[in-house]
């Protein structure tokens, strides 16, 4: 498996700073985007801090006898465990910081990885960054928002796009690492397929972007830096009205 990325972050049209991070483990291929949130500095602290404490725990995990901070579930492989160990560690020491310093009371983080082990991306996400997969030249979201709009469109299956548009706290998230002690981590398995590409992204990026336009970017450039700074263009097009970040990973057999 050859695997190529890249990644930009981008403040956007509207904020006047960034609380968007991004961040990369090279030597176990695990990828994530960070979308920050609390105002002031405090969203980018958090942002930094979730992928600092995932590296952290990846590196202390390395030792077979190496003791974990939770249980171990059954139900999941290692690999998988592994991953959902170090969100829910980030989790905590996000909740942990907030708590014992006043000025960062509030400071949470949405958060998406993928990791890649064989011919499988493991995604893992808390909140509403979102992870894609392109193959075949279709496009498909991997994860599901922790929103209210998502929380409504269950309740109201029928609920047309027109509607979802207009829905009045469509940006208003349910699930955020930081927020409690303890955090659901959703988990997702995508079989690689040759040149799949799968992209990492804050909703500054796909609140701006349709599925078909994000598709029809990737679509035209081979180049990842070009692809990626192509997204970020697009949705500062279309109002930037928040940080964007983009992370683009392609797989080749």
């Amino acid at each position: 498996m050859r695997i190529r990325y890249a990644a930009k972050t981008d403040v956007g049209m509207k904020r006047t700073h960034n609380e968007d991070y991004f961040a990369l483990i090279e030597d176990e291929q695990v990828f994530m985007v960070a979308d920050g949130m609390g105002g002031h500095a405090c969203g980018e602290v958090a942002s930094q801090l979730s992928a600092e404490v995932m590296g952290e725990f990846y590196k202390h995990s390395k030792d077979q006898d190496a003791t974990w901070p939770y249980r171990y579930d059954h139900n999941l492989t290692y690999v998988e465990n592994r991953l959902v160990a170090s969100i829910r560690l980030a989790n905590l020491r996000i909740f942990q910081m907030a708590q014992s310093d006043p000025s960062l009371r509030g400071m949470g983080t949405t958060l998406v990885g993928a990791l890649i082990a064989g011919n499988t991306c493991y995604v893992a996400h808390v909140g509403d960054s979102r992870a894609y997969v392109v193959q075949g030249g279709k496009i498909q979201q991997v994860t599901r928002d922790h929103s209210l709009l998502e929380d409504y469109k269950d309740a109201r299956p029928d609920m047309t796009e027109e509607e979802a548009q207009a829905f009045p706290h469509k940006n208003v998230i349910t699930r955020a690492l930081g927020m409690r002690d303890t955090v659901v981590v959703d988990l997702n398995r995508v079989e690689i397929k040759d040149q799949s590409r799968f992209l990492l992204c804050s909703d500054g990026l796909s609140g701006m972007l349709s599925d078909p336009e994000i598709l029809e970017i990737l679509s035209k450039h081979d180049d990842l830096e070009a692809a990626v700074s192509a997204l970020i263009d697009g949705a500062n097009a279309a109002g930037g009205t928040d940080n964007i970040t983009a992370m683009v990973i392609e797989c080749r057999m």
